[in-house]
């Protein structure tokens, strides 16, 4: 797990603090980022499907964080590292700038009550920040079993100037496993709704 620098609270990031992914994994390599990992089930099938690749695994869930540990482990998992971080102060600082092949977002907190929808993590200003650390053709893949959540999150993408999203729901992605969340949805007949936007090429200015 890494011992990131706080700035207050113990989820904080000190915005000084730069991820150097090459020293932390102890390789260059493509690095996918899974924000709200829980207890790991996603980002483990993940790392063991693609040992080429490393993950990082942004939680605030303690106990999910240390079940991901012990998995890691019984797996013989080591190519995931793990920060108990606020996604949006670790996507500000402390990722670098363009260093992402893939961000994921999968089932995140729907606050499905209409007063709490501002609390949502998926809003333009967070488009923002997951625009400047993803690579140019970079993916950002998420899903929801919460329709009105999806809506919005569709919404967000056709509008992000930094994103080309074809405004229509994506294919499930073969690449995430059925986690309690999704079995959970799956079970009241939810529909799965995926979306995935790529982050366009920047242009340059004069």
């Amino acid at each position: 797990m890494l011992d990131v620098p706080r700035h207050g609270t113990s989820t904080s990031v000190d915005p000084a603090y730069v991820l150097d992914p090459a020293a932390v994994f102890g390789r260059e390599a493509p690095l996918v980022v899974e924000i709200g990992s829980g207890r790991g089930e996603s980002l483990v099938h993940a790392a063991l499907e693609h040992p080429d690749v490393d993950f990082l695994g942004l939680e605030v869930y303690v106990p999910g964080v240390a079940q991901t540990l012990v998995t890691m482990r019984h797996r013989g998992v080591t190519n995931i590292r793990l920060a108990v971080v606020d996604a949006a102060e670790a996507l500000t600082t402390m990722v670098p700038a363009g260093s992402v092949r893939e961000l994921r977002l999968w089932f995140p907190d729907p606050w499905h009550k209409t007063r709490h929808h501002k609390r949502r993590l998926v809003s333009p200003e967070f488009a923002a920040l997951a625009a400047r650390i993803l690579e140019p053709g970079g993916a950002w893949r998420l899903a929801t079993d919460w329709q009105d959540y999806a809506d919005h999150m569709r919404l967000v993408l056709a509008d992000a100037p930094d994103f080309d999203f074809s405004g229509d729901w994506a294919p499930r992605f073969d690449g995430r496993p059925v986690t309690r969340f999704e079995d959970k949805g799956l079970r009241v007949d939810r529909d799965i709704r995926d979306l995935l936007a790529v982050r366009r090429t920047p242009r340059m200015t004069a």
